[in-house]
């Protein structure tokens, strides 16, 4: 792996389990770094594994984590998207 792409990955990783950050997802990760969704996605399942075992484990608890909320979450914009439209109208 190239000396950039270890440096990005151990950068997302950081990121995603800072104290400062509360909840990290893939989506904020990719907007905060300036690059794809499937990128980050990408370096936190696959290359992590092999810079960092450690961070590997707690970034997989949090995507886990998050893939267990989602349906929640959407839902949750659904009804946004919902009672803003029928304020609209």
């Amino acid at each position: 792996m190239k000396d950039y792409m270890e440096e990005r990955v151990q950068e997302i990783a950081d990121y995603f389990t800072s104290e400062t950050v509360p909840n990290p997802t893939v989506r904020a990760a990719a907007e905060a770094f300036g690059i794809s969704k499937s990128t980050v996605h990408k370096d936190m399942c696959e290359r992590l594994q092999e810079v960092s075992y450690l961070d590997y484990m707690k970034v997989q608890e949090i995507l886990q984590k998050n893939k267990e909320e989602r349906h929640l979450r959407g839902g949750e914009a659904t009804r946004r998207k919902y009672l803003n439209h029928s304020k609209n109208n």
